[in-house]
């Protein structure tokens, strides 16, 4: 949800052509994004059904949606009439704020999408499910700079993490349930990204937000509906010079 570069407009979807090289391969997403084949599938339907009616975008908004529904979070009415982007950008996507960013840097580039502090924190608890590369955290297996980390969870990662390559679960407690396990793991030491650990221990600000969601998980789960919804309505940086594409890998004028 949070590795898109352009914004909701579907960017990270599209195959590199020879005009330019698209997102897929940046760092923050090579070999972690995955499921493209499920938005393949439901654009085909839709296509079938609807034509040039359902953007990708919109596609990836409700996908979002019912991922966290279905996994136990609580749903909200996704904006639609996104635009599909016409090009994608592999060299600005990999500047998405790093697996090892500080609280400044994480709070400086949501405040630049017009997000808060409160957003971020929030909206990081979407790594209650989904999974990340051991080389994502690699700096967090050698202890000595990670006083704060759990020395048990730090050799279970230490013991999955012989290959750079390998998934491990953001939140290992309940990988595949939307919930407050998350922030709960902060608390404990169990932070998987240094991004992670550091809402817990790196700002007064964003470890009081972590310490409420674990007390009041009901609060959590419903900030993150509102973070949603305010996320979705920003303006989308296609504006009215994108398509709906017919199919989510290429833009239109190379699709025949």
């Amino acid at each position: 949800m949070f590795k898109v570069f352009q914004g909701c407009d579907a960017s990270v979807l599209l195959d590199d052509t020879p005009n330019f090289t698209g997102e897929k391969t940046a760092a923050p997403n090579l070999n972690s994004l995955r499921g493209f084949e499920v938005i393949d599938s439901i654009k085909a339907d839709l296509e079938f059904a609807c034509p040039q009616t359902i953007s990708c975008a919109d596609i990836l908004a409700i996908a979002a949606r019912d991922s966290v529904v279905l996994s136990g979070g609580l749903g909200w009415e996704v904006q639609m009439g996104r635009k599909d982007s016409l090009t994608a950008s592999k060299t600005a996507a990999d500047n998405i704020p790093g697996p090892n960013s500080n609280v400044a840097t994480l709070v400086s580039n949501f405040q630049n999408l017009g997000l808060s502090l409160q957003d971020m924190v929030t909206l990081s608890g979407a790594h209650t499910i989904g999974k990340a590369r051991c080389g994502t955290f690699s700096s967090r297996l050698n202890g000595g700079s990670n006083p704060d980390m759990n020395l048990d969870f730090l050799q279970s990662l230490r013991q999955l993490c012989s290959v750079n390559t390998t998934l491990a679960n953001l939140d290992d407690m309940s990988p595949s349930t939307f919930d407050n396990q998350y922030y709960v793991n902060l608390l404990s030491g169990k932070g998987l990204l240094v991004s992670d650990q550091v809402l817990a221990t790196g700002n007064d600000n964003t470890r009081e937000i972590v310490q409420n969601y674990v007390d009041d998980p009901s609060a959590f789960l419903e900030d993150f509906k509102n973070s949603m919804l305010k996320m979705g309505s920003l303006a989308p940086p296609t504006g009215t010079n994108g398509e709906v594409r017919d199919n989510c890998r290429v833009v239109n004028q190379f699709n025949y």
